[in-house]
């Protein structure tokens, strides 16, 4: 794994390239300050600071050289990413000020995804200084935050099915000397029917199964967060076309974003009682796979027709939202790749957030904005619960119509969260189809770090 706490060190006045990071409306009077050796350099680059360009400025003896990014309107996590890739090996600091927000960008231009590649390319580190040592430890967690979402996410599924995604969990567990259990078998088929049941079309060795960390004292406030763990999802016997399985080794990227969170948490020493669960799963296609048509009776109660097998994210959710509200938690989040209809309506960077408290919903969207990793409300508009109507059941899986599917996604997991607790649900893609400076194509943490920044003001 990538060393972060390498790459982010404090700024005692040791040698170090400068490196100037201009927004547009601040070049002229930048230029006009440098000497003429280096506006000779900007010229002949046709350097104008605009976001993404790059300059090197040559000093007056040999090494002793400087360079120049041009930005983003708007300070952002990823404004010093993409100078990385135009950098030799060094120790660097910026020219005016601290890195602050982007020196978690810096870290993650760093990461690769190199587990299948026989012979790596050498990738040199550059090592920023930062006068603001306070924030160094918080920084490097949240990069090796998002880079755990990252990795999990882009290993095929081949590698990573629930028994793999329960070593990973009991691995964080272990590292933090969290209680960790695994639910599985004839125990899960008697106290978590849904989970079985998505689960049950796939081979013994990739048998469904709750995974659960508790952590911290049972004194402080109980938080409760789930992640949707479908290691490969086939879309069962409403079987997806080929085109549309090409990235579902993604469908665990709600669990990968639980687990990554519950680190964070665990890692700061948050005065809170966490529970975290993930229901992991295969959907696949077998004989004994669930079908279009069975009625299945939840851990709550409620029976559920199956509309669909392709909409099987909210059902191991239910199941695993009854149990995490049996203990009545202060707050409840969940994190779950759930609909293609939330991409289609905020597209890929954007995850959808709903929400049964406003409060909680107004810290979300605060903290994201605060942090660069932005959300967007959407509503639990209670008249499409009829959509999920059922003639035989209590419930539908799936939404008729084909029209808000998202909101109904949301409005059925909310059946099985009482009233009375606070509970917000992010439905993430997980997953960047092209890359950007610091955030290559593939896996992607999306609401994690917003997530975090809003657990960490409200329980600090």
């Amino acid at each position: 794994m990538t060393d972060f706490a390498a790459l982010l060190q404090p700024d005692r006045g040791q040698p170090a390239h400068l490196l100037h990071a201009l927004r547009g409306d601040a070049f002229e009077t930048w230029l006009g300050e440098q000497p003429e050796r280096s506006r000779a350099a900007v010229a002949a680059a046709l350097f104008r600071a605009r976001p993404g360009e790059f300059v090197i400025l040559p000093g007056d003896k040999a090494g002793n050289w400087a360079a120049a990014i041009g930005l983003p309107d708007g300070a952002g996590p990823w404004d010093l990413a993409g100078a990385v890739a135009h950098l030799p090996e060094g120790d660097y600091r910026l020219a005016d000020g601290d890195p602050g927000l982007a020196a978690l960008g810096w870290l993650l231009a760093h990461h690769r995804f190199e587990r299948y590649l026989r012979a790596p390319e050498p990738f040199p580190n550059r090592v920023l200084l930062t006068g603001e040592a306070a924030r160094i430890d918080e920084t490097v967690r949240l990069a090796e935050a998002v880079a755990l979402v990252r990795d999990l996410v882009d290993t095929p599924a081949g590698d990573l099915g629930p028994a793999e995604l329960a070593a990973a969990a009991e691995a964080v567990a272990n590292a933090h000397d969290a209680t960790f259990r695994v639910t599985q078998g004839d125990a899960l088929a008697q106290d978590y029917p849904m989970i079985a049941a998505v689960g049950r079309g796939a081979t013994h060795a990739r048998a469904p199964r709750l995974i659960e960390i508790e952590w911290g004292n049972p004194a402080h406030p109980r938080v409760a967060i789930v992640g949707k763990g479908v290691c490969f999802d086939s879309g069962g016997l409403d079987i997806k076309p080929a085109a549309g399985m090409l990235t579902m080794k993604k469908d665990m990227g709600g669990a990968a974003h639980v687990l990554a969170l519950a680190q964070l948490v665990m890692a700061a020493q948050l005065p809170v009682r966490l529970h975290m669960l993930i229901p992991a799963v295969e959907n696949a296609v077998s004989a004994d796979a669930f079908r279009p048509g069975d009625i299945v009776r939840s851990r709550k109660g409620v029976s559920v027709e199956i509309g669909n097998t392709d909409a099987e994210g909210r059902l191991i959710l239910g199941d695993a939202l009854a149990r995490a509200c049996e203990d009545g938690p202060a707050l409840l989040l969940d994190f779950a790749t759930l609909t293609g209809a939330a991409r289609v309506a905020l597209g890929p960077d954007l995850p959808a957030l709903f929400a049964s408290d406003d409060a909680v919903a107004e810290a979300l969207l605060a903290a994201g904005a605060a942090v660069g990793d932005p959300l967007w409300r959407m509503p639990l508009w209670k008249p499409y619960r009829d959509l999920l109507e059922s003639t035989v059941a209590d419930i539908n899986n799936a939404g008729t119509g084909g029209m808000a599917g998202a909101v109904t996604a949301a409005l059925f997991l909310q059946t099985f969260v009482p009233a009375d607790i606070p509970w917000a649900h992010v439905d993430t893609f997980a997953w960047r189809a092209a890359a950007k400076p610091g955030r290559p194509k593939g896996g992607e943490a999306l609401g994690l770090r917003a997530a975090w920044e809003m657990l960490r003001m409200r329980f600090r």
